[in-house]
């Protein structure tokens, strides 16, 4: 057992309230805001591809969301860091051509399986000592490849929404720039609540629908072991959360001075995957965008907080999933993708500067990183694995073959 304590072991509920900050709480509900918008779209696009039914839906999406949030909530709390869980986004993107030809309990099979695995790699610590054999620009690399769209939708949001999404990015620079205004309303915040009165303003606010049920109502999905989907479907997802998701999510708190507990997030990941799997959810994982945002301000010691709220929120979603997913997404998407293109700025900044710093000894080692970017960007799948995970591969290729060069 290569598990590590927790850091937080008997402490009161005094210490958390006496540390709250107004950056993290803002962090933790933009993060949730965010996360609550375009992984939905993605989970809403598999299933309509798949054509599965209403209440298989909202089953997964009770389970991504309810336990990825106690997940959270639990996690952050005893290790005083910003751990927050959710799915994986890449493993549910699989699901579009393999639920052409596999059944929906052959998948969740295979989700349980891949639950299994990593309980065991974090376990036997296996998690963390291939974690650490990446190189860190090669890391950075790939999470600014990673990142860099959300960036981006930046630009592309403003753009289809100009007067919406001016308005939250005015205010973001204003209180950005002037900090005797920041120090009374973070930036983020500013963002978020003009761009509500805005959209309110021209009659895109949010939407509480007439009728609907509001709690979420699971259902045990029975799981069908076969060897094709084991086949196709346990290696990539295992990948995907432990060297796309997981690596991801460890690299941002280390870019802000955090040590996470690798071994035991894996066996989170592992026991969160069963768990989520028994309701038809994808595996489990660390999610690099929610801990971008709450790390984007605010002190260290602090963004635990926001991630606290952002797990309590995450598991409100899931409960209500039915009402809160409907008045989520009935905002402008394209003001929801600005406002995580605001938080992603600084992550951007650190990536790059970590990533392509240029001043090391050899040149193969920059151009390492340059692939791995270009590769992560480029959006290739090969093997149904997605481009993070080659962009890794093929960075890691050339900067070990440039160490062994200069050991001749």
């Amino acid at each position: 057992m290569k598990l590590e304590p927790p850091s937080a072991i008997g402490a009161s509920f005094y210490d958390v309230f006496r540390s709250i900050d107004s950056n993290s709480l803002t962090n933790g509900l933009v993060a949730t805001v965010f996360a609550v918008t375009g992984p939905v779209a993605i989970i809403l696009s598999v299933a309509s591809s798949a054509g599965l039914e209403k209440n298989i839906v909202n089953t997964w999406i009770f389970a991504a969301f309810g336990i990825g949030g106690l997940l959270t909530l639990v996690l952050s709390y005893l290790y005083r860091q910003p751990l927050a869980m959710a799915w994986t986004m890449p493993g549910a993107a699989l699901l579009v051509s393999s639920l052409g030809h596999l059944t929906f309990s052959e998948a969740v099979g295979a989700f349980l399986v891949s639950g299994l695995m990593m309980v065991l790699l974090g376990i036997s610590g296996l998690a963390r000592w291939l974690m650490e054999k990446f190189p860190s620009n090669i890391v950075m690399a790939m999470v600014a490849g990673v990142f860099l769209p959300f960036g981006l939708n930046l630009i592309t949001g403003f753009a289809n929404t100009p007067l919406i999404s001016g308005v939250a990015i005015f205010s973001f620079v204003v209180t950005s720039v002037f900090s005797r205004i920041g120090r009374y309303t973070p930036p983020m915040l500013s963002a978020l609540v003009s761009g509500i009165i805005a959209a309110a303003l021209v009659g895109k606010g949010p939407v509480i629908p007439d009728e609907m049920p509001w709690l979420a109502e699971p259902t045990i999905i029975t799981p069908i072991f076969s060897i094709d989907a084991m086949i196709e479907l346990v290696a990539p997802l295992v990948i995907s959360v432990i060297a796309v998701q997981n690596m991801q999510g460890v690299s941002v708190l280390k870019t802000v001075g955090y040590n996470a507990p690798i071994n035991v997030l894996t066996v989170v990941c592992g026991y969160g995957s069963l768990l989520m799997g028994m309701f038809g959810c994808v595996p489990t994982c660390i999610t690099g965008p929610a801990n971008a945002i709450l790390v984007s301000s605010g002190k260290k010691g602090t963004h635990y907080l926001g991630a606290m709220l952002f797990g309590f929120l995450f598991a409100l979603v899931g409960l209500f999933s039915p009402l809160l997913i409907e008045t989520a997404t009935s905002m402008p998407r394209d003001f929801i993708l600005v406002l995580g293109g605001l938080a992603m700025l600084p992550v951007l900044t650190s990536a790059f500067s970590s990533a392509f710093s240029f001043e090391r000894s050899s040149r193969l080692s920059d151009f390492a990183a340059i692939i791995t970017f270009l590769v992560t960007v480029s959006d290739i799948s090969i093997f149904n694995i997605a481009s993070p995970f080659w962009g890794l591969v093929f960075g890691s290729i050339i900067y070990f073959s440039s160490r062994i060069s200069l050991l001749r």
